[in-house]
């Protein structure tokens, strides 16, 4: 497969020179410079020169509008993608990396610097918590008969007002 397709290409650039060669024969004429004294050879190469001034002028015109059109054209595509809202987002892999491993490929093996973590927490004790917030015990059917009806309200609406100062 490998040696057609290499045939395939050698006959492409065959073919390619072959089209080559005969525009160059239809376009160009061939010089005629036998017989020519020294001044007609002189303007003969100044026309010659010209042409492949204005050649060459018209080549970087052509060059600068490529050159033009394709930023335009990454510039259109990226407004296309971002105008979609979807962006290429490569595939990632879950890694397991420490605390200690990433600091270490972050700042470079010449810095020490352990991460641990548990040693800054605050310790909370179970008996801290319980004391803080004493714990009410009572019969809550007489807190529920003493809030019910007008009473209760009115109970409640002096009970925040009192704290406010009032």
């Amino acid at each position: 497969m490998l040696a057609k397709a290499k045939e395939e290409w050698d006959q492409e650039i065959v073919d390619k020179q072959a089209e080559k060669e005969r525009y160059l024969s239809e376009r160009i004429t061939p010089l005629r410079t036998s017989g020519l004294s020294l001044s007609q050879l002189q303007d003969l190469c100044r026309e010659l020169h010209e042409k492949v001034e204005i050649v060459d002028e018209e080549r970087y015109d052509i060059e600068a509008k490529c050159n033009h059109n394709t930023r335009e054209i990454k510039d259109l595509k990226i407004k296309v993608l971002d105008l979609r809202g979807k962006f290429k987002r490569p595939p990632l892999r879950r890694v397991r990396v420490s605390a200690d491993a990433m600091l270490r490929a972050l700042l470079g093996s010449k810095h020490k610097v352990s991460m641990d973590l548990r040693a800054n927490l605050k310790s909370v004790k179970k008996e801290d918590t319980e004391k803080e917030r004493p714990v009410e015990v009572g019969d809550w059917r007489k807190n529920v008969e003493a809030m019910s009806g007008m009473e209760g309200r009115k109970k409640m609406f002096d009970a925040a007002k009192s704290p406010t100062g009032q």
